[in-house]
């Protein structure tokens, strides 16, 4: 069967279980592959492919949106209680008509893969999560962090794209095993020379299977994957927007932030971190407010 770069297709050796596309044609026998809805990059034999009509895709995406939908309902009831305890505070326990505003925690998320940058700039905005969005690969990530910090001046650094832990390659504790540990880890470094603070600047670094120790020893608040398993596209995005959407009063519990996620504890993990949403009075338009808050102001 003749495949081409778009083309969706499960893998006979892994019992069809995720929804791969074709990233790239190496030569006739081998393939580069990326989970449609995993951050997952390997290469593939094209003998092992099968391709995925549409009816079968369309199946496999309803079941995706249902698990995605629930994990937004519960994010949408988080965000209701943090309302109402800011309705709380800034009313002087609704002692008051006073009205205020919030300005929530701005991301700048790079992306290895242009699908899912799509995929979460549109979740970011469903949320009301500012968010200036890049695409780049993987490796150039380190060289280009700088100037992308410089100009955007973010309090939220989301890192990722594809990634794979390689058995055959090393065992866990080797950075040689990751295909790309090493750039996102750099990245970092380069983001913490630029803040070192780890409340100022909110990092996000991994992808599937990444070598969470070295990425959090690297300067990371938050980095996937403990125990090396696949973790979801969107879950950079619910981190990065609890973050965003919780006051800089309080600290964001690890576990509570967690259970927003697809993926959970064992393939994302993190420190304590204090929120980055600010609150403000008296009320400004909205207009006004974005006007203040462009990049570089």
């Amino acid at each position: 069967m003749k495949f081409k770069v778009g083309d969706f297709v499960l893998r006979k050796s892994y019992d069809y279980d995720i929804l791969f596309r074709i990233y790239q044609i190496d030569n006739d026998k081998t393939v580069t592959i990326v989970g449609e809805e995993m951050r997952l990059i390997a290469d593939a034999p094209i003998n092992d492919l099968v391709l995925v009509n549409e009816q079968d895709r369309k199946l496999r995406n309803e079941e995706e949106k249902k698990k995605q939908e629930s994990c937004y309902r519960l994010f949408r009831q988080d965000s209701r209680l943090l309302r109402q305890k800011s309705e709380y505070v800034m009313t002087g326990g609704y002692r008051s008509n006073s009205s205020y505003f919030e300005l929530p925690g701005r991301i700048l998320h790079i992306d290895g893969d242009p699908v899912y940058l799509n995929k979460c700039t549109d979740l970011y905005e469903k949320l009301g999560v500012p968010i200036y969005g890049v695409h780049m690969e993987e490796r150039e990530i380190p060289l280009q962090i700088t100037s992308l910090l410089e100009m955007v001046r973010p309090d939220i650094l989301v890192v990722t794209g594809h990634d794979a832990y390689m058995r055959s390659k090393g065992d866990q504790n080797e950075m040689k095993a990751y295909r790309n540990t090493k750039y996102f880890a750099e990245a970092v470094r380069e983001a913490r020379k630029f803040e070192p603070h780890i409340d100022h600047l909110v990092i996000f670094a991994g992808a599937c299977q990444s070598y969470f120790e070295t990425l959090i020893r690297a300067g990371a608040n938050f980095a996937s994957s403990p125990d090396r398993i696949n973790i979801h596209a969107l879950d950079p995005v619910y981190i990065a927007a609890k973050v965003s959407l919780t006051s800089f009063m309080d600290s964001v519990s690890v576990w509570e932030l967690l259970r927003n996620t697809l993926t959970g504890e064992k393939g994302l993990g993190g420190i304590e971190t204090r929120g980055l949403l600010r609150r403000g009075m008296p009320t400004k338009s909205d207009e006004d407010i974005n006007n203040d808050r462009k990049i570089g102001k």
